[in-house]
């Protein structure tokens, strides 16, 4: 998400890094704060022995650890659209296309639509998209450990497991004592955007993350996690799917 972000500062905004540090840095003082944001910010405005931004030389192919492999394995074993870490996954795995990407790039056409809106209106719609999704992403993640602990029979204490997180990891952030308090007030919340706390914020947020997918399908620029997210929200909030055609075509 954030790498998305970033994308869509640099590539259809036009900013450069210290622009987009200075941002990231704003975002980390409200309720973005967290460890990725803040070095991301950091990251942006490193320079290099030579003067030059470091960040502009890293290779854009990226590597995995196999922790997002691992919960999308898991995700597809239990059946819950965990899908924000699946497209995380897939996206370094294109991104690992370096050679057939360069290829392509010279091949096939794009868009040919330019950004014309205000720049400061759609940094706001792109920092509650990322404050929405992120919510998602962290939904996702306990409706996988609900499911798991039915299959297995693990009592888990959810809002410990917040805060554990925030106790040192690298996707510690400042909500998650909003989560720890959600699972406090209700420990058998079947989904985080049901709390009202997240519920509100998501209310507040939606039309944004709808306004950031959008503008990013019409200038091409690539946001698979913004728009996976907001089609789980979208496909959660639905009270009819069209899945009655998929079983009828079984």
């Amino acid at each position: 998400l954030i790498c998305e972000a970033y994308h869509l500062m640099k590539d259809v905004l036009g900013m450069d890094q210290d622009e987009m540090s200075n941002v990231f840095d704003e975002w980390n003082k409200g309720e973005l704060d967290s460890f990725l944001i803040e070095i991301t910010r950091d990251i942006l405005k490193f320079k290099d022995a030579d003067g030059k931004y470091l960040l502009p030389k890293i290779l854009d192919s990226a590597g995995q650890k196999g922790t997002g492999k691992w919960t999308g394995i898991a995700a597809l074993e239990y059946g819950v659209p965990v899908t924000l870490i699946g497209e995380a996954v897939f996206a370094r795995c294109l991104s690992a296309l370096k050679e057939e990407r360069v290829i392509a790039s010279k091949t096939l056409p794009g868009s040919s639509i330019k950004f014309t809106g205000d720049k400061k209106e759609f940094l706001e719609h792109l920092r509650k998209a990322l404050f929405a999704s992120k919510i998602i992403s962290y939904a996702q993640g306990f409706m996988l450990l609900r499911e798991a602990a039915k299959v297995n029979n693990w009592h888990l204490n959810n809002g410990s497991i917040a805060l554990m997180w925030r106790g040192g990891c690298i996707i510690r952030s400042v909500f998650l004592g909003n989560i720890k308090d959600a699972f406090t007030t209700n420990p058998q919340l079947s989904n985080l955007l049901l709390a009202p706390y997240f519920s509100e914020r998501i209310a507040s947020c939606q039309q944004s993350m709808r306004q950031v997918v959008a503008q990013a399908a019409l200038v091409g620029v690539p946001a698979p996690a913004f728009s996976t997210a907001l089609a789980f929200y979208d496909g959660y909030r639905a009270d009819i799917l069209p899945a009655n055609l998929l079983q009828a075509q079984r």
